[in-house]
């Protein structure tokens, strides 16, 4: 790693409006909602509901946006009934937008929020001292494991907290995507720290299966439009651009052998599709909807 740069994640403010542009500017929200919107009112109408309430966690939940969504479905299937929503989420910007985004929406009666901020480890850890593992009927972890250093022991964990019947949905980038061939070709020059960025879909798969786990997996087909990468001093350029390289400033502070290899990189074909003018990145990203062992 350059000695300069400094990983994104360290500036949870910049790293927060570069999520939300990217957000912005991809169409993955919307094939998310998709998902939730055709395959979701299935898993949830399996959910074996014995008691007078659905526990939900989301983890890394955000501002909550697809959290609200998946709520709404569960309010359409099991009408009237109690909703205890526990939200874990490290960003306090991040849950300031959430419960901002709660004021805005009606029907949220029979809801309740409550708010845990820290990171997915910290709650594991506070879990396993207080000895009270609570069950959940339905919990999500939404493009979250790239922020955890063991993959594989928060499946292990989370996965045991599923009530009977219960779901884990969890979505994160596929392999297919142009994430990994961006983290395998310049990960040695950049600011990664030691969290699980490069983790996809299929190496989640893969530990699932050695877990012995059932789920299934659905594919998104997203892109990101990346086009204002390439405009010289344009600041949402520079904000996705530290996004896709998780890097603070990345147009200022990398060498500029670099920043030219990247931008090279980040416009040919390997990762990126050219379309009515605009450069439409491939980031393709997977659910994995995990059954309770």
């Amino acid at each position: 790693m350059e000695a300069t740069m400094m990983s994104l994640f360290a500036d949870s403010s910049r790293y927060v409006d570069a999520f939300h542009l990217f957000v912005k500017s991809s169409n993955e929200h919307q094939l998310m909602q998709e998902f939730v919107d055709t395959k979701l009112p299935e898993l949830i109408s399996s959910i074996e509901l014995k008691k007078p309430v659905i526990d939900v966690l989301g983890v890394g939940s955000g501002a909550g946006e697809i959290d609200l969504q998946m709520i709404s479905k569960m309010q359409a299937i099991y009408p009237g009934v109690r909703i205890d929503n526990i939200i874990v989420e490290p960003s306090p910007k991040q849950i300031s937008c959430y419960k901002e985004r709660i004021a805005k929406t009606k029907g949220l009666d029979n809801v309740t929020f409550s708010w845990h901020e820290k990171t997915s480890f910290e709650f594991e850890s506070e879990v396993k001292e207080s000895k009270q593992l609570k069950k959940y009927d339905f919990i999500h972890m939404i493009q979250m494991l790239y922020y955890v250093k063991d993959v594989e022991a928060t499946l292990k964990f989370f996965s045991s907290c599923l009530a009977p019947k219960g779901k884990l949905v969890i979505s994160l980038v596929s392999e297919k995507s142009g994430w990994p061939i961006l983290w395998q070709k310049y990960g040695s020059r950049l600011p990664l720290n030691d969290l699980c960025f490069q983790v996809t879909s299929g190496g989640v798969q893969d530990i699932l299966n050695s877990m012995g786990a059932k789920y299934e997996s659905y594919n998104l087909h997203s892109h990101t439009n990346i086009t204002e990468c390439f405009v010289e001093g344009d600041h949402n350029g520079e904000l996705l651009l530290d996004f896709l390289t998780d890097t603070c400033e990345f147009n200022k502070n990398a060498p500029s052998d670099l920043r030219d290899q990247v931008l090279h990189d980040l416009k040919s074909l390997e990762f990126s599709a050219s379309k009515d003018g605009k450069i439409l990145f491939r980031n393709k990203a997977s659910v994995i909807v995990v059954e309770s062992p």
